[in-house]
């Protein structure tokens, strides 16, 4: 499917980094988000414990035709606690829920958040193809998933997109699903394209993070990693000055220029910040500079896995440990 190229994640809306906006807020972002020209909006049931998704139909109330909206099931909060769940019924229940809570009558781009690795990812997409035959989403995406678990989906019905994380000091993507994608004709969704705001410069001190941020749990902003990764700022701030850009704007011209079919979904919480994000679809970037920067942040100088042991268990895409054993 055609998507725009640049849209807005809308997780942190609603939760996850920092202290959230209120839920007004939040609308505000996200309806100012539409004015400047974002064309995509991705939430899920599991943002905010459905809240997100409340959030984003309000958004497009009266607009839905100016937006692609793309939303995830299988994984969502139960009595407070995360659980993935990727058995047909749950995910027909959870398409159901999320139409009713986005208030719209079809949703363009629906993925399977996590592959429920108790169940096989056959049967999970089988359903979301029901709900394609329906005429109750428009297509289907897959999350955090290796090329095999693609190409097992893909025996069952179209994939029309990959929502793998994707930035600079995250490159898993290119152990296989940036070139399966391209040669498929798949989006690749690269979500936490500004590395969940490093390469923002937007993290000064991750001590200083709320006590619920989701980056405490994560090795590369704890101490025995922080100080390594903070180290390679000061060059990345003179990349950007050089590019004449801000550094999220470097971050994801980096990120465009990996191929057509790859689309950043960069969030935030302020619309300045929306905006600017947005304008780096325009920025111009001299080729060597940009390969300057993949030099300067990549697996190879970032230190630290990118999830903590429970959250690596979580997911499916290839890792560099395995590529190397």
């Amino acid at each position: 499917m055609n998507l725009p190229r640049l849209g807005l994640g809308c997780m942190n809306l609603s939760h996850a980094y920092g202290v959230p906006p209120t839920p007004e807020e939040g609308l505000a972002v996200a309806r100012a988000a539409l004015d400047d020209g974002i064309r995509m909006l991705d939430t899920a049931t599991l943002y905010g414990g459905g809240r997100n998704e409340e959030l984003v139909g309000r958004a497009i109330a009266g607009r839905r035709d100016e937006v692609v909206l793309a939303s995830k099931g299988g994984m969502a909060m139960v009595d407070g606690v995360k659980v993935i769940d990727g058995r047909p019924a749950t995910l027909r229940a959870h398409v159901d829920a999320s139409l009713g809570r986005l208030g719209v009558d079809h949703i363009d781009l629906y993925y399977l958040h996590r592959w429920d690795k108790k169940v096989p990812i056959t049967d999970s997409v089988g359903a979301l193809a029901e709900a394609v035959d329906a005429g109750k989403i428009g297509a289907i995406g897959l999350s955090e998933v290796s090329v095999a678990r693609l190409r097992e989906a893909q025996a069952v019905t179209p994939i029309a997109a990959v929502q793998n994380e994707y930035s600079l000091w995250t490159r898993n993507a290119e152990l296989g699903m940036l070139e399966a994608t391209r040669a498929d004709g798949i989006a690749l969704v690269a979500f936490s394209p500004v590395a969940r705001g490093f390469l923002a410069d937007g993290v000064a001190d991750p001590g200083a993070l709320a006590p619920k941020d989701i980056r405490r749990a994560m090795p590369r902003f704890q101490p025995e990693h922080w100080p390594a990764n903070a180290a390679l700022l000061p060059q990345w701030r003179a990349l950007a000055a050089e590019a004449q850009c801000t550094p999220a704007q470097l971050a994801l011209a980096w990120l465009l220029s990996r191929g057509d079919h790859v689309v950043p979904i960069p969030g935030s919480t302020r619309a300045a910040h929306v905006r600017e994000n947005l304008a780096a679809v325009d920025v111009v970037v001299d080729p060597g500079l940009l390969a300057r920067a993949g030099e300067l942040i990549s697996h190879v100088t970032v230190s630290g896995s990118r999830y903590n042991p429970v959250g690596n268990a979580e997911v499916d895409a290839e890792t560099f440990e395995e590529a190397a054993a």
